[in-house]
């Protein structure tokens, strides 16, 4: 099975900035700064720094296929960078409404 690449992880992070997919909180490492959060079945770790995503550290498709981060920076994209500022914001200000609320 091959790998998750970092363009089908940006697709469903582009979703759920747009809201077409629903982006649910999993859980919260405080200490870490690692959110997990789950798009459609798409199991998502991310590393946030207060209120600013960072990168995507680990992502598992609901078909199985993993990608780490340690893989992703060796190709030189993280899935996050492929987010427009206007996207990464809309992940951050749901990311921050999940926190606020917990």
């Amino acid at each position: 099975m091959p790998p998750l690449t970092t363009r089908e992880i940006y697709q469903v992070l582009r979703d759920a900035s747009l809201e077409v997919r629903p982006l649910r909180l999993v859980g919260v490492q405080s200490e870490s700064g690692l959110v997990q959060v789950d798009i459609e079945g798409w199991q998502l770790t991310l590393d946030v720094d207060g209120t600013r995503l960072r990168h995507c550290q680990r992502c598992q498709s609901p078909d199985g296929r993993v990608g780490l981060f340690d893989s992703w920076q060796r190709y030189g994209t993280d899935p996050v960078s492929l987010l427009s500022t206007w996207e990464l914001a809309q992940i951050e200000r749901l990311l921050s409404a999940f926190k606020t609320a917990v």
